[in-house]
């Protein structure tokens, strides 16, 4: 997909001007604005990084989780809660997983309802790969440095804490 041509002002700013002209200064409308964009920009760079591998960015997120696990099978409540997605998603992303054969599930014989999502040989090969990409590539990141990804990482904390994502320490 081509890159649209640049545009010779920001249109956000400008979007902010025309704000404050109609209905005064609100700096939130601008950032949320940078941050959607942002947002946008992230995902379809990390998307192209993954989408060879037959992922997605929430897939590639599921196997990461898996391998992060001490055997490498989590229950399928467990990858919700961590990924925070909706029980149906997380089912959609591990079948798609599973149809992939990056992942295996079976019943959780520790819970009689539940089942266990583990990761194969295969998508242990396919998780380090997109990995070495998505480094090399700082994650879309590049424009920043390290200190400054973290600066980024505590500006966003507090909004993931009053979002109820975590309890502050």
């Amino acid at each position: 997909m081509p890159k649209p041509l640049s545009l010779s002002f920001d249109p956000i700013a400008r979007a902010d001007e025309h704000w404050k002209q109609r209905w005064g200064s609100v700096p939130s409308m601008a950032a949320i604005t940078s941050i959607m964009r942002a947002q946008q920009i992230l995902l379809a760079e990390v998307d192209a990084v993954v989408k060879p591998y037959g992922l997605t960015f929430a897939r590639y997120e599921a196997l990461v989780l898996l391998t992060f696990s001490k055997a490498g099978e989590l229950p399928m409540s467990t990858i919700g809660e961590r990924l925070m997605v909706h029980p149906t998603s997380v089912t959609n992303t591990v079948d798609r997983l599973v149809k992939s054969g990056l992942v295996a599930k079976r019943p959780n014989p520790d819970d009689g309802r539940g089942i266990l999502a583990s990761i194969t040989a295969k998508g242990r090969e396919v998780c380090d790969a997109a990995t070495r990409e998505l480094m090399a590539m700082d994650f879309g990141l590049g424009a920043y440095d390290a200190e400054e990804c973290g600066e980024i990482f505590a500006m966003l904390r507090p909004l993931r804490v009053a979002a109820g994502d975590f309890k502050d320490a």
